[in-house]
């Protein structure tokens, strides 16, 4: 007979599941192309005091705060806030707008799985200048005559950096991207990114198409085997000739730097990106945890292993620098790159160097697939999850999930066939630079903590706390939720909106006024959510203003006084686990 009742929600099935869940998620492409050019950038060293001032201010309560709320209310992105604080559930709506931009990373995947295959030819296409895509001016990898090297340190002189372009360069530019003049010419598609991306979505789809029951399964491999690649990637680059050289570079103190405000923001902003900060995933993967789940701890060691790996990272990446640097005879400055430049045009050149290097190139490659499926397929599952918690009765029924995410999935790879063309790499740079900006994780994660230290208040969320793991917070937590993180994203959000500088792409390229317009309108699409749900809460409401603010501000009465009563079926696992059972059969 074919069932026809509701079930009830899932839950991981063992606490491990969540761990690797959320560590794939917040360990990502940013801790391994992004956290180490920053170092370098500013100051060596020294940033990691910016970085930890930020993370100990903002980082790590925040992430508590975000896991503790999923956890408390068993419920997704959108409706966790019904209880403790209606009026904040427009976060809830923005947090769908900036993963549904977001959605746009699908493309990096498609890039590295391109390159992935393209690693298993002899000769690597990026090491030689014999193929159909390299013009008269290609220089296999590094300019190996002092001449080239001169002229490559002309900087003035466009000319003279024409006639030295890297082999891997023209493979990245002209063979995988066949970039157009500009974003106004969309170019024909590039079938081969066609069908690396068509692959990419098809595993994200089932990856969690059976909701964590599938997911849980996923993340032994997915969060597990990065790592093993990095150590593997680590020690390599380590053993190399030069690779101290690298490594002194990449962490070489510049006190003066301290001294520069935009040093702050981007370690603020590094923070907030490599934690998964207003984005949600961290609500709806602590959501699915039980009830005594120990959150607290979880969300201590999870904000440790996040910044430990992008520290170590630094070396792996670095190491492989320093290696190219001395055997080319060059400045490290002109090797390092940051996002995709590290990924698909520095490194790469770097691996075609090595002895074996059909292998550190497949090594590398997996391990930025499987960084970004985590991360990818953590936000997908924010969006369905938020969408079926919005409509448990409908969409919690039989392959209901599983149509409706076929369906979301097919609709965004039919969206980013444009990203697979020549001009696709700048509608990706826009949308990159825009779509998930700074600006909108500040935002929501400062309606968050507003929500959370004013709205519920700081001793309730403490006391629900230790109801759920028998430890009360540090009394840091708590300042932190009312004062210091709601001062600093205020004061980061501004900055990020009075920051004017050009979106500019890599050799030059200005993009045209209309794009800068549409790209401010994509950032604000994903904040405007929240005052838009405020006005129609308070005016559409009965009683006076301040009846209606009252009503939709503070939890509901039977929070007011303490946590929710946990039933003896949540406390107890196998109780949880003998029901899940029963509603699977």
């Amino acid at each position: 007979m074919m069932e026809t009742t509701v079930r009830k929600r899932e839950q991981w099935r063992r606490k491990r599941e969540y761990v690797l869940a959320t560590a794939g998620n917040v360990v990502g492409l940013g801790n391994v192309w992004r956290f180490p050019y920053l170092c370098y950038k500013n100051g060596g060293g020294v940033f990691l005091l910016p970085y930890c001032f930020f993370a100990v201010l903002c980082g790590v309560p925040l992430f508590l705060l975000e896991t503790v709320v999923g956890q408390y209310t068993q419920e997704g992105a959108i409706t966790c806030w019904t209880k403790l604080c209606p009026l904040a559930m427009g976060t809830g709506y923005s947090i769908l707008m900036i993963h549904a931009y977001s959605t746009v990373y699908c493309i990096i995947l498609a890039w590295a799985l391109f390159y992935l295959i393209q690693s298993f030819r002899d000769p690597l296409p990026w090491a030689t200048c014999n193929s159909t895509w390299n013009t008269d001016t290609c220089v296999a990898l590094w300019p190996a005559n002092v001449t080239a090297v001169n002229c490559l340190n002309q900087t003035a002189n466009a000319t003279c950096r024409d006639l030295s372009q890297s082999s891997a360069i023209q493979f990245w530019e002209r063979g995988v991207l066949s970039v157009s003049a500009g974003i106004e010419e969309v170019g024909s598609v590039k079938w081969e990114l066609l069908l690396c991306l068509l692959a990419c979505w098809v595993a994200c789809y089932f990856c969690i198409w059976k909701g964590v029951r599938s997911t849980g399964k996923v993340v032994y491999f997915t969060a597990v085997f990065p790592y093993v690649m990095l150590a593997i990637l680590l020690v390599r680059g380590l053993t190399l000739p030069g690779a101290w050289q690298g490594v002194v570079y990449y962490l070489y103190p510049d006190v003066s730097r301290l001294a520069d405000p935009q040093v702050w923001m981007e370690a603020c902003a590094q923070v907030f990106f490599s934690y998964a900060l207003g984005t949600g995933t961290l609500i709806t993967l602590g959501s699915y945890n039980k009830i005594k789940n120990n959150c607290y701890k979880d969300s201590l060691w999870l904000c440790a292993l996040n910044s430990c790996t992008s520290f170590v990272a630094g070396f792996a990446v670095f190491s492989v620098l320093g290696f190219m640097s001395n055997r080319e005879g060059v400045s490290i400055d002109m090797v390092v790159e940051s996002g995709p430049g590290l990924a698909f045009i520095a490194f790469p050149q770097a691996v075609a160097m090595m002895p074996l290097p059909q292998l550190w190139a497949v090594c590398f490659f997996v391990m930025l697939i499987l960084l970004g499926l985590d991360t990818q397929f953590a936000g997908l599952e924010t969006i369905i999850s938020s969408l079926i918690d919005l409509f448990p009765g409908q969409m919690r029924r039989p392959w209901r999930r599983e149509i409706f995410l076929f369906i979301f999935c097919l609709v965004c790879f039919m969206m980013q066939i444009t990203l697979t063309t020549e001009g696709g790499v700048y509608q990706f740079q826009l949308l990159d630079y825009y779509g998930a900006s700074g600006a909108s994780l500040f935002f929501v994660s400062l309606i968050q903590c507003t929500a959370i230290g004013w709205g519920l208040g700081a001793d309730r969320m403490c006391d629900a706390v230790e109801e759920m793991t028998g430890q009360r917070p540090w009394l840091l937590f708590k300042l932190c939720w009312c004062y210091f993180t709601p001062l600093i994203c205020t004061v980061c959000c501004i900055c990020s909106f009075l920051d004017n500088e050009p979106l500019t792409y890599s050799g030059g390229y200005m993009f045209p006024d209309w794009a800068y317009h549409l790209g401010r309108a994509i950032a604000l699409s994903s904040m405007v959510t929240v005052p838009i749900w405020t006005a129609v809460k308070l005016f559409m409401g009965e009683g006076t203003l301040r009846q209606r603010l009252e009503a939709h501000w503070y939890p509901v009465p039977e929070l007011r006084k303490k946590p929710p009563v946990v039933s003896k079926s949540e406390m107890d696992p196998l109780s949880t686990s003998r029901s899940d059972t029963k509603d699977s059969v």
